[in-house]
């Protein structure tokens, strides 16, 4: 049994919510262990939409106070972290059997003016017909209105809220479960079990339960307690195609029940397309997508488009759970994406149910928020203000930041010094270190990998396997063949 020093707060999951926990606690003065059963974001938090939204779908549901805070939280993050965090253009062709156009015109505007938009342009009407928008959509739509939103590349939130939380002295354990929590006078006792076999144990004021889709599973069965909230599973697959437009924006397609359907420029020559929404009752970790969704997907966009996207041309695709508050709700898409909160006993245990990477910095302070009554010297929230690591730029101006970096590169390849500053922003020179050519980058295994940035997420971003690197630090394994990644895998795992 290994002795870990007393903390205030043990946060278990590794999640965009757990991760943005222990971050925030750590700047207010606690002393913090974050533990993750896998990867960091190895669950949800790398299978999202990769979107900061407000959820425009979400006003037909009422949920204005959710909508709000979502947008308002859109700039925030465009400030925190610009390198990864990106306006995008949505286009929605109207369709006027799903919604009629005044009732989409009154939800722009309701997006326009909820949240106090200040960095990103408002909504406008597009001629489809004639605007180079409407080229690849089939002559019976003419006419779509244009919205702004934003891209996020989702599983590196999550580590560069976990490193910046570990350089404020949060213990970050990957690999390692909460095994067993039992409360003991004033305090909890923890154990934890890592990859390894390794136990270890501390003590702790409270617990965060950011266990997403498991959070059940660590009320029920690692602090043997109950509670009366519940997580309903709702199943979101998306596929990646060759991208089949030109431009840089997206879109937004109706369906028939009225469901919406992403269409995003992933990876410069790629399209994520996304997401369903089907209830889910096996267990998260073997979630996977299924034929009948790859269908309905495809379906819902070729009925779009003059050229239709074959099944055929799928490039990779993907499966998340989504672990909502359970509201009863009979449609899983009206399902609530907000998030409650159940803080139980003393000391406490506080559980999250719900929420969407979009808010999870504000539902981060919110938790520490009900959490300060059992920590009255906790000092207040700090991080709406506040980079996260490499995206302290000036003015949070990415493009002036990547014309700088390239003078001071000018030997790196134009697509490559664009992915070291995207990914990794004002931190992209630890990458490069001392190097003045590309054989300086150490052993080139493929597209715009280098060793140098294996050696580098190894060192600081807790990457163990090769799919931690190819598949959620980056997304090199779009880029790569089959030898190639296997390459990786062969010189990453000895």
């Amino acid at each position: 049994m290994r002795e870990l020093a007393p903390v205030d707060l043990v946060v278990i999951g590794g999640g965009i919510n757990g991760a943005g926990i222990a971050r925030d606690a750590a700047g207010r003065g606690l002393s913090v262990i974050l533990c993750e059963k896998d990867d960091l974001a190895q669950g949800t938090s790398s299978r999202s939409g990769k979107l900061i939204h407000g959820g425009l779908r979400y006003l037909e549901y009422y949920e204005f106070r959710l909508v709000r805070e979502a947008l308002i939280e859109r700039e925030v993050l465009l400030n925190a972290a610009p390198h990864i965090v990106w306006p995008m253009r949505f286009v929605l062709p109207h369709s006027p059997d799903q919604r009629p156009a005044w009732l989409v015109r009154l939800g722009l505007f309701l997006y326009d003016h909820l949240g106090g938009r200040n960095k990103l342009p408002g909504c406008r009407k597009i001629d489809l017909t004639r605007d180079p928008e409407g080229k690849p959509i089939k002559a019976d739509f003419t006419r779509a209105f244009e919205y702004s939103d934003c891209w996020v590349d989702d599983a590196r939130l999550v580590s560069l809220n976990a490193l910046d939380a570990r350089e404020r002295g949060v213990k970050v354990m990957t690999r390692t479960a909460a095994t067993s929590a039992r409360r003991n006078g004033d305090h909890w006792d923890v154990e934890f079990r890592s990859a390894d076999g390794t136990v270890s144990r501390t003590s702790a004021k409270a617990i965060a339960n950011a266990a997403g889709p498991w959070v059940e599973n660590i009320i029920n069965g690692v602090v043997g307690s109950n509670s009366a909230r519940r997580v309903r599973l709702v199943k979101g697959s998306h596929i990646i195609v060759p991208k089949f437009w030109e431009g840089p924006q997206a879109y937004l397609f109706q369906n028939h029940d009225k469901r919406v359907i992403f269409v995003n420029p992933y990876e410069g020559n790629m399209a994520l397309i996304g997401t369903t929404d089907i209830p889910y009752d096996g267990q998260a970790e073997d979630v996977a997508i299924e034929d009948r969704e790859i269908d309905y997907l495809l379906a819902a966009v070729n009925r779009y488009l003059k050229v239709a996207v074959k099944k055929e041309a799928i490039i990779h695709q993907f499966s998340g759970v989504r672990p909502l508050y359970d509201d009863n709700a009979a449609n899983p898409s009206a399902v609530t994406r907000d998030y409650v909160f159940d803080v139980e006993g003393t000391p406490p245990l506080l559980s999250v149910f719900g929420g969407k990477i979009t808010t999870y910095r504000k539902l981060a302070e919110h938790a520490l928020d009900k959490l300060k009554p059992f920590f009255p010297g906790m000092k207040e929230g700090w991080t709406a203000t506040a980079p996260l690591p490499g995206g302290d730029m000036p003015g949070a101006d990415f493009d002036r930041f990547l014309g700088e970096f390239q003078q001071r590169h000018p030997w790196l390849p134009e697509a490559l010094a664009r992915h070291y500053a995207r990914l990794y922003g004002t931190r992209a020179a630890k990458i490069i270190g001392g190097a003045q050519d590309l054989t300086g980058l150490g052993r080139h295994f493929g597209g715009l990998l280098y060793e140098r940035e294996i050696a580098y997420l190894k060192a600081e971003e807790w990457a163990v396997t090769a799919e931690d690197i190819l598949h959620r630090r980056t997304k090199h394994g779009l880029h790569l063949t089959a030898t190639e990644r296997g390459a990786v895998k062969a010189f990453v795992e000895v």
